[in-house]
């Protein structure tokens, strides 16, 4: 079966995020005051072939960590549903 699976990367919250800064900055230099925070990040969308959704999350879980977060430096979050 084929499964959707998404990964948000996202940096450490410990972290400074220069985007996210930058972001922030352009909002206040349009008079968008009232954000309090920005972070930037990945949204990552595969499409897994498995037997079961708990292998489909270990496959995804396994991408992330060799390949698509770096973990000195960011998180990943897994979230697999049925393609129906």
């Amino acid at each position: 079966m084929t499964y959707n699976v998404q990964i948000k990367v996202m940096p450490l919250k410990e972290l400074l995020d220069p985007q996210g800064k930058a972001v922030m900055n352009g909002l206040s230099n349009l008079g968008i005051d009232k954000v309090e925070d920005v972070r930037i990040g990945k949204n990552i969308v595969l499409q897994v072939n498995a037997d079961t959704p708990a292998q489909a999350q270990e496959i995804a879980e396994a991408a992330s960590q060799k390949l698509l977060a770096n973990p000195v430096m960011e998180y990943f979050e897994v979230m697999v549903s049925s393609n129906d």
